[in-house]
Parts: structure tokens; C-alpha cells; sequence
């Protein structure tokens, strides 16, 4: 039922992308963007999401509106997962080693164009931020990078067994797998609709229904959101205004901005296109205006507002009202005002017009006249009512409001040569065991299912050797945090910790993982003693023998026991970076 397709790991590319399916990190997904939606399928196969459907939290879901279904899972990864992007979990590598690793098969120079720990930088915006220093990476030497490892659904769960946290976590690209596949496990929303989007530096995924909804982080944005001016929407807005999508990933397929083949269906990425550039545009409104002030506090500080109170007209600073928002239900926007200006004190109001300061009624009445006028025609009946602000300051204004109502996305070019792949046929109607029997028949005729099995670490279906060798190259943290101590230490360390993986069945957990959580299966803490030997001698000779329950590790002549829940029957013997598995 399950085939390897008969994969030449002798070829250095294929080599490289199947051991990075273990490993997912950022650089890795850059490279091989076909690997970015195994991880979605991994994670819908996975038994600790459809757990979920079984929480009290989602009672009778399946019934509620699409909007309800997302708040409720919005909601359930808030309290579930945080954000966590700190670079001591998953270690860090370094220019050189990466371009080592990738620059036969892949043009670092291109590299440069798209990634920001690189080279490239965003337009002002990273030269803004100073991306190093904004990464805590300032303290290294320029070489240095993160390796930003994308985490399973278990992995991201698992660090509520870490120190100093309390609920899980994961990094951007971690957050946005699990909202896709809770979306579709837990939500019923078909796949087809939801896209992943991936920038340089950050991750999130477009959903196609009703207007359409961003998730961001743990959070979700609509529309209505996304204009709304708050400090939420404008971290949402980050990413798409100022970064290139370097890559858009679909059940189908997916587009790169530097690959010329595509595999995602044209059709449905012509959709994409069209419905996201839809969302990213708003008509100007009063209430749109309102929020752009809101968004551009530097613009708020033009504008007073005339009111009557007690028959006599009154008049206040917009900036005094905005900072009576933070403190009140009611806000600025015109449905709301009356009941926000009453609960203004009174020595906040001036009897006459504030010198130096447009009427915002003025200003509402031209956009209330205006509708569907262009806003180089609106722009100039506001500079008839700007009194002595001048043109220019009202031509700025304009000029960042245009980007505030309209944003054009960079995504890859559509102009693709498209490859035709088999595409997985799961509906949400299906269980996760017609799920899992799927992609299992499929591995034969579609590389993406095969994928999905590898990063879903069903390892009594999937070759050993890429997954060796990602413990033994790609698994930093473990060796430097037990740096200066004996092999007899470490032993002793691992046979102290719970001897529980954080993976179920036959499938297996990286040495970080391992040391990050502190449990695992006797394979995996003798991988991870492999691990910490070959790094203090790369010149050893480490073997691993496993008899079902009995885990043997022998280097040097020292022996070292552990013990095995996962009944597999391998001999591993690593030297260096040479890997015999039988």
C-alpha cells in the first residue's frame, strides 16, 4: 500500500529535500516549497488534532456560521499556543553551512533577492527595523542565522513541557499550518479554499470565504479588520505591504517567485489572485477615513470636530476624542461619536474653532458627496477646506492614504510554466483514518503524499536515512547546552528523563526535541547521544542496535542501554556524516 518511489538518496538534492521534510526550517521550506503543505497534511493526520473535535470548546461546531467556526478556533489557539520565535529552541547555523549545503542545486544569489537573512532587505522597511538587531542576532557575528524550524502539531504542543512555558507554542510558519489544518479538521472548511501565503519573514494563510479572512499569528483578520486602523490590524498589515510573497501553497500545488515551474492549479491560483487583491482594496468612507487617523496617528493631530452641546456649538481636538477611545466602548466612527463625546469632560471643549485645524464635518460631508469619486478629485476639495494647512502636508497625507485603502500584492508572477501533479482528493467529509488511507495509496503516484508521511514521522513506511541524517546534522541545541560534559553525564541525563515521546505509534522525535521537552522514546535519546558523540568527535565510529524493546548504543567501546516502545529492528552505524542503516 505505501511505496518510497524508489527515491536515488545518492542524489544530493533529493537527499537534502527528504531529510529537510524532518527538519522544516524556513530556509529549508525557501528551497523546497513543496514541502511547506506536507506539513499541513501531517498535521491533519495527526491524532492530536482531531482530539479537538472532541473538546467541549467545539460542541457542536460543525453547526455554526463560517465566522463562529473561526473566532472558535481563533480563540482556542490563543489560549492553547504562543508565539514564539526565540532563537535558543532550535539553535542556529550559518551562511556558509547553508550555502553549502544548497549551492550545487540552487543560485545563492537569488537567494539574496528573496531572503532576508541574506541579504535582501524589503525595501526600507528591513533597513527600518534593522533586521539583525530586531532578531537578536546582533550579538553574533554576520555569518550567523537562525534556524527557525517549523514545528508539528506534537512538537508545537510538547512545549508545555519546556522551561519557562506553560501552553504550547510555534514560530509563524508552526501557527499557520495549524490554523489551516484546524480549519479544514475542526472547522469543515474545504481545503481548496485555504491558501498559505509565505513572505521572507513571516507566514500566513488566506481563506476564501465570504469576504475572506487573513490568519495572522494566532489571530484572525476580516475585512472590516484589516481597515479598522488598531495596532492588530496594522501587524497584520506588515507583511503584505512591505514584503514580496516568495511562495503560495495550495492542496494543488505551489507557486515560487524565483522557480518558473509551478504546480499549484492555474485556475485556482488565478482565484487566489483575484480574491485576495479584493480584500487588500476598500472604498473611502467616513468611517475608513476615520480609521486611516487612527492608523496614521501623525495625520489626527489636523483635524478638530465640531459638536453641540447644550444648543451652543463646541468644538475638540480629534486627538483628544482618539484618546478617549482607549478608555471607553464607543469610539471616533460616526455610530458611536454621540456616545463618546458624552462621556468627554467638558473642559476638554472650546467655544470656538481651534486655530490651525480642519473641520473633520467639513471633510465628512466631501466624502459623503464624493462617493466613488477618485481620490486625486477628493484630494482637492480638501485643500478648500484645509484653511492654513498646506498643500503639501494634505498631498502627503494623500499619498499614504492611497496605501492605506489599496494594496497591491506581490505575488509570484501568474505567468508560470504549470506541471500537472496528482492532486490528493480529501473532503471534509472524510475521517482521518480515510484520511490517512489516502495519502497512503497515493505515495505511489503523488510525491506529495510520500512527503507528508516523511514529515509526519511515520517511520515503519518511510526510508531511514534522510531522518538520520537531519538528528545528526541539523540538531544543535542538545550538544551546545551539555557542552563541557562526559558521555557518562549525558547518559545519565537521559535515562533521568520520561521515557514518553511526544510522538504516537511507530513515528520518532529529532534530538532537540527530545532535549527541548525532556522525554522520549529509547531511540530517540540514543539519537541524541549519537548526536552530542559525533559532535565532540566526528571521527568516532557510533552504532545503534535496535531489538524491539532493546536499544543498544556502542562507541569507543563504552556501552549504553535504553529501552524502546516503538518494536522496530535497525542497525544504524554513523561515522562522521557516513550513514549505514539495515
Amino acid at each position: 500500500m505505501y511505496s518510497n518511489l524508489s527515491k536515488d538518496f545518492s542524489n544530493k538534492k533529493i537527499l537534502e529535500k527528504y531529510s529537510s521534510a524532518f527538519t522544516l526550517s524556513d530556509m529549508e521550506i525557501f528551497i523546497f516549497p513543496d514541502l511547506l503543505y506536507p506539513l499541513i497534511l501531517a498535521n491533519i493526520m495527526s491524532p492530536e488534532l482531531w482530539a479537538w473535535r472532541s473538546d467541549p470548546w467545539f460542541k457542536d461546531i460543525e453547526k455554526k456560521s463560517f465566522t463562529n467556526k473561526a473566532n472558535r478556533i481563533k480563540q482556542y489557539i490563543i489560549q492553547n499556543y504562543v508565539f514564539n520565535l526565540d532563537l535558543s529552541t532550535w539553535g542556529l547555523t550559518s551562511k556558509s553551512a547553508e550555502i553549502s549545503r544548497f549551492s550545487d542545486f540552487f543560485d545563492m544569489e537569488m537567494l539574496k533577492q528573496s531572503n532576508a537573512l541574506f541579504g535582501y532587505e524589503g525595501d526600507k522597511y528591513y533597513f527600518d527595523i534593522d533586521i539583525r538587531k530586531h532578531f537578536g542576532l546582533d550579538k553574533y557575528n554576520t555569518d550567523i542565522i537562525p534556524y527557525w524550524k517549523t514545528e508539528t502539531i506534537e512538537a508545537m504542543t510538547a512545549f508545555r513541557y519546556k522551561e519557562n512555558f506553560t501552553s504550547g507554542a510555534g514560530e509563524c510558519v508552526s501557527l499557520s499550518a495549524l490554523y489551516a489544518a484546524a480549519m479544514f479538521v475542526v472547522g469543515r472548511v474545504p481545503l481548496e479554499k485555504i491558501f498559505l501565503i509565505a513572505t521572507p519573514l513571516h507566514s500566513q494563510n488566506f481563506i476564501i470565504e465570504k469576504e475572506g479572512i487573513i490568519t495572522n499569528n494566532r489571530r484572525i483578520v476580516t475585512k472590516n479588520m484589516w481597515f479598522n486602523g488598531t495596532s492588530l490590524s496594522e501587524k497584520a498589515r506588515r507583511a503584505l505591504e512591505n514584503e514580496k510573497v516568495t511562495i503560495v501553497s495550495h492542496i494543488s500545488g505551489y507557486i515560487h517567485t524565483l522557480y518558473n515551474d509551478a504546480t499549484i492549479d492555474k485556475d485556482a491560483y488565478d482565484l487566489f489572485s483575484v480574491k485576495l487583491k479584493e480584500f487588500l482594496v476598500t472604498e473611502l468612507t467616513n468611517l475608513i477615513f476615520i480609521n486611516f487617523l487612527r492608523f496614521k496617528s501623525k495625520y489626527k493631530t489636523l483635524f478638530q470636530f465640531r459638536c453641540e452641546c447644550s444648543g451652543k456649538q463646541r468644538y475638540i481636538s480629534l486627538e483628544k476624542m482618539f484618546e478617549y477611545e482607549h478608555t471607553s466602548k464607543f469610539n471616533v466612527s460616526a455610530e458611536t461619536r454621540a456616545s463618546l463625546v458624552k462621556e468627554i469632560e467638558g473642559d476638554e471643549f472650546h467655544l470656538s474653532p481651534i486655530q490651525g485645524k480642519i473641520i473633520l464635518n467639513d471633510v465628512e460631508e466631501i466624502l459623503d458627496t464624493h462617493t466613488g469619486k477618485s481620490l486625486i478629485e477628493i484630494e482637492n476639495e480638501f485643500i478648500k477646506v484645509t484653511g492654513v494647512v498646506s498643500e503639501e502636508i494634505i498631498h502627503e497625507m494623500f499619498k499614504e492614504l492611497k496605501d492605506f485603502i489599496f494594496i497591491d500584492p506581490k505575488i509570484p508572477y501568474y505567468k508560470k510554466n504549470y506541471v500537472s501533479t496528482n492532486r490528493l482528493d480529501i473532503t471534509n467529509e472524510d475521517s482521518r483514518e480515510e484520511i490517512m488511507d489516502l495519502i497512503a495509496m497515493d505515495t505511489s503516484k503523488s510525491e506529495l503524499a510520500l512527503l507528508a508521511l516523511y514529515v509526519y514521522r511515520q517511520m515503519d513506511k518511510i526510508d531511514w536515512l534522510p531522518f538520520i541524517k537531519a538528528a545528526i546534522e541539523r540538531n544543535p541545541v542538545c550538544f551546545t547546552d551539555m557542552n563541557g560534559k562526559n558521555a557518562s553525564e549525558v547518559y545519565h541525563i537521559l535515562k533521568t528523563m520520561a521515557g514518553e515521546s511526544i510522538y504516537d505509534g511507530k513515528r520518532l522525535a529529532l534530538p532537540d526535541e527530545v532535549w527541548n521537552f525532556r522525554r522520549g522514546d529509547g531511540i530517540e535519546k540514543a539519537l541524541l547521544l549519537a548526536d552530542f558523540l559525533l559532535h565532540k568527535n566526528n571521527s568516532s565510529t557510533v552504532s545503534i542496535e535496535i531489538e524491539n524493546k532493546k536499544v543498544l548504543l556502542t562507541s569507543d567501546g563504552n556501552d549504553f542501554h535504553f529501552t524502546s516502545h516503538k518494536n522496530f529492528r535497525k542497525f544504524i552505524q554513523i561515522t562522521g556524516t557516513n550513514y549505514k542503516i539495515v
